[in-house]
């Protein structure tokens, strides 16, 4: 059994080998590929769309949406430092004395077994011959040694002993690269989390709140946090996201942001935003002025403030709350603020139901693609992409700024929640004006929309008007008499008719046309349905004009254009109706007014690492400039006494024996023959 320091002896080799370095960078290439095709640090929902919930579950386990940040990311840094440094330590000292040696020791008859060698003979003594040989040497950069060995000399010489030198700082900068690289990731605030007792606050609460154990020391030598500022407020703490909570990392200074400027294209996209801020010196109370914008941080004190992205400041909104259960279509205001919630009540068959409605967000400008009929809404990610010119900025005919829109969640008692967004002004869609109302389970799937038609005022109280009168029995029947009295026939009762009709619009009210087909064969959906629809259809529009004559409004006209601009709203009224059963709130909400206030989100970090990594950059370029432009040559020249002179042995060799050096050599062995002539 091998004994301990023979492990230990074994472990440090395969860590300095050189395989085992080259397979630790194989896999950062393969993690640096990952991280270049994949967008990182985008939210949950983003990637749980783009690979499904199979693969998501397997890519979040190895963290590729933060792949530098990862866990095993930073231990293959680790080891690669460690393997790194174990080369160097130990190759170091081999690698200067090689360039300080002069090899002068080497045996005059070794020198026939190089191929690079040439001979002579000179009518001189051999202190003489080597007078004659050492100008040439001197001139071509060469320094030199000499060894006496009896009557013989024999002259050492080198050049360029700087290469080895490349080697050396080639790997202290792998080494000051990956050290730098982990003193700006993560690992340092781990580093705190698990031998300091910190521990991430995974509870709302404020951040006056937060204990001692989910704070930061000011002092933190390395962070990267998010800090969101709206207009006229002051903030001095940044949040960092670890694991499934959140770290407070004070700042040596707070930002007051005094405006917040933003330009748009013609599209109604952002061009450029910028932020105005104040900045206040804990210490020294000092205050100055500045702007920053996207490609224009703030330094202070150490700390970069970039500026990343805005969001919402706590705008106010007021909406209308429409009814839609029960024979009221009365609205009621609802007011409230972006990120807060407000409680309301809700009449739903006669018992009172409470919901809350929390604003999760509104914005004033959507540049939607209207070209699949459906918006589809773009992350503030989108803009600020826009902005710094990472996105391309393709025309589409189909873009269109549809105004303002607001999002929020309606929590019912029990404490189930859908999310939902609403746009405030009405868009042409295949020839109507219609009002969009979209809902989604959860921020991991897209909205789905709902359609609704609104009137001549834009507005959707005549659609909701029309709602309530098919919850009142009376109306509905008198509508279905209607359409009885103008389309019964002799084959056709209009007693029968009407309660045909009655029932089935009964029934579309409350189950769509799913109640409609009800146990109905597949083969003859569209048998029931094409007699079915038109019969809905008609009484509907009996139904609206009793509505609007009992509003003081005129019936729509029977023929003409306003008849046919009739029959189109109906048809949208149709489809809308048919979704109202499947939308899950009992109340829908459009926006009515709103005062906008924007928060700029920055992004804060220490980053010491970077110096560090310019000076691993530097070391670098040392390196590869010394390894690939510095040349390594050797020269040693044998004389030996013979009859009448001296005898000559010359020859000459190279790390790298390539065509540069076989020139070189051509060069030597001309002027040394001659020398010797």
């Amino acid at each position: 059994m091998p004994s301990p320091r023979h492990l230990t002896a074994d472990l440090l080799e395969l860590l300095g080998s050189m395989r085992f370095a080259v397979s630790l960078l194989m896999f950062i290439c393969v993690a640096s590929v990952i991280g270049t095709v994949l967008v990182q640090n985008q939210p949950p929902n983003t990637y749980f769309d783009q690979f499904g919930p199979f693969w998501y579950a397997v890519f979040d386990t190895f963290s590729i949406w933060h792949v530098y940040n990862s866990w095993w990311f930073l231990v293959i840094m680790a080891f690669l430092v460690v393997s790194t440094t174990i080369c160097v330590i130990r190759n170091t000292p081999r690698f200067i004395k090689d360039a300080r040696s002069f090899r002068e020791h080497v045996r005059g008859s070794s020198l026939r077994a190089f191929h690079h060698r040439v001979e002579g003979a000179m009518p001189v003594a051999p202190a003489e011959a080597l007078a004659r040989v050492q100008p040439w040497l001197r001139s071509n950069g060469y320094k030199w040694k000499l060894r006496h060995d009896g009557d013989s000399i024999m002259l050492a010489a080198k050049k360029g002993g700087a290469n080895r030198l490349g080697y050396i700082f080639a790997h202290v900068a792998i080494v000051v690269i990956c050290v730098g690289g982990l003193l700006d990731s993560e690992l340092p605030v781990r580093m705190q989390v698990w031998l300091f007792d910190k521990a991430p606050v995974t509870e709302n609460m404020l951040i006056s709140q937060v204990p001692e154990s989910g704070r930061l020391s000011p002092a933190n030598p390395s962070f990267r946090a998010n800090m969101l500022v709206p207009e006229g407020g002051t903030a001095s703490n940044g949040l960092i996201s670890v694991g499934n909570g959140i770290l407070v990392q004070p700042l040596p200074f707070s930002l007051h942001l005094k405006d917040f400027v933003v330009e748009y294209y013609s599209t109604g996209m952002p061009s450029s935003f910028r932020s105005v801020v104040e900045v206040i010196d804990h210490e020294s109370g000092h205050r100055f002025e500045r702007n920053i914008e996207v490609n224009e941080p703030l330094r202070y004190k150490g700390v970069t403030v970039y500026q990343s992205s805005f969001d919402d400041g706590g705008s106010t909104v007021t909406l209308l709350g429409h009814p839609l259960r029960g024979a009221t279509s009365r609205p009621f205001e609802v007011n409230g603020i972006v990120g807060n919630r407000s409680e309301i009540t809700v009449n739903e068959g006669g018992r009172e139901t409470p919901l809350t409605v929390e604003f999760t967000g509104l914005r004033v400008i959507n540049v939607e693609d209207l070209g699949s009929g459906e918006p589809q809404p773009k992350a503030v990610i989108d803009h600020v992409a826009s902005v710094s010119g990472s996105a391309a900025a393709a025309t589409n005919e189909n873009l269109r700024n549809v105004g303002p829109s607001v999002q929020y969640r309606i929590i019912g008692a029990d404490g189930q929640a859908f999310e939902y967004t609403n746009y405030m002004l009405p868009m042409e869609l295949d020839g109507s004006r219609v009002l969009l109302a979209g809902i989604r389970e959860s921020a991991a799937v897209p909205f789905r929309y709902i359609r609704i038609p609104v009137d001549d005022n834009d507005s959707v109280n005549e659609f909701m008007s029309l709602r309530a009168a098919l919850a009142d029995p009376a109306l509905l029947n008198l509508a279905a008499l209607r359409f009885a009295e103008k389309n019964a026939t002799e084959r056709v009762d209009a007693g029968l008719l009407q309660k045909a009709a009655a029932g089935a619009l009964e029934t579309f009210y409350r189950e769509g046309f799913d109640g409609i087909l009800g146990n109905v064969p597949e083969a003859d959906h569209e048998k029931v349905l094409g007699f079915a629809v038109p019969m809905i259809q008609l009484t509907l529009s009996e139904l609206r004009d009793i509505v609007r004559v009992r509003e003081g409004l005129p019936p729509i006209a029977q023929e003409g254009q306003g008849m046919l601009d009739g029959q189109q709203w109906v048809q949208m009224a149709l489809l809308a109706l048919a979704n109202l059963p499947d939308y899950p709130a009992p109340v829908f909400l459009t926006l009515s007014a709103f005062e906008q206030k924007e928060a700029s989100v920055f992004q804060v970090a220490r980053s010491p690492g970077k110096n560090t990594v310019y000076l691993g950059s530097l070391f670098l370029i040392i390196g590869v400039f010394a390894m690939f432009y510095v040349r390594d040559r050797r020269i040693w020249i044998w004389v030996r006494p013979v009859q009448g002179g001296s005898e000559l042995l010359a020859a000459m060799t190279s790390q790298r024996r390539n065509l540069d050096f076989n020139q070189e050599f051509d060069r030597f062995k001309g002027a040394f023959q001659r020398l010797v002539t």
